[in-house]
């Protein structure tokens, strides 16, 4: 089970071959498509540090693939400083 938002999924995945990240398993509905990606723009994460108790986008990761980028450590102050050059009012 994951936890999506406020949702409960259950996910359950059998006999899947995957090539280049591509389902090849007839019975997928929904395979994912090559040009579906996501990525952080690391200037402008902030961790949703202002906005959040966590960063969001691992909070939602049904794969746990948000992870800290060790060579981009960032203080809370200066993620706050982002977030307020970013948002300016």
């Amino acid at each position: 089970m994951v936890l999506v938002g406020n949702m409960l999924m259950v996910l359950l995945l059998t006999e899947v071959e995957e090539r280049n990240g591509k389902s090849i398993d007839p019975n997928i509905e929904n395979p994912p498509k090559e040009e579906e990606f996501f990525y952080i723009v690391t200037d402008k994460c902030t961790e949703c540090n202002g906005f959040h108790d966590e960063p969001q986008c691992a909070a939602v990761c049904p794969v746990d693939c948000c992870i800290t980028d060790d060579d981009n450590i960032e203080t809370k102050d200066e993620l706050l400083e982002k977030k307020s050059w970013l948002h300016k009012d």
